[in-house]
């Protein structure tokens, strides 16, 4: 589990200085999986309708919701191991 641990602050650091930015799509998933994997499932009040950015963000949060962390940290590296290769 520590190995993953590191793996995943590494991924963090990495998914800053990625080669190009990742699409929307993706930088949504980016942030759900990191959430997912340092919170667990969506906390707070969901953003109104007209808050685009917040409302997407929780949205894909939500979508995580019961994933595991351990299972969030694996994809957010696997994610970012595919972004740094395009």
């Amino acid at each position: 589990m520590e190995h993953t641990l590191n793996q995943f602050e590494m991924a963090a650091q990495r998914a800053k200085n990625l080669p190009k930015r990742p699409d929307n799509n993706n930088l949504l998933l980016l942030y759900a999986l990191y959430k997912q994997a340092t919170v667990g499932d969506v906390e707070g009040p969901e953003p109104t309708p007209f808050d685009f950015v917040g409302k997407a963000k929780y949205d894909a949060w939500a979508k995580l919701e019961g994933t595991a962390s351990a299972d969030a940290r694996q994809r957010y590296i696997d994610l970012v191991e595919k972004l740094a290769q395009s």
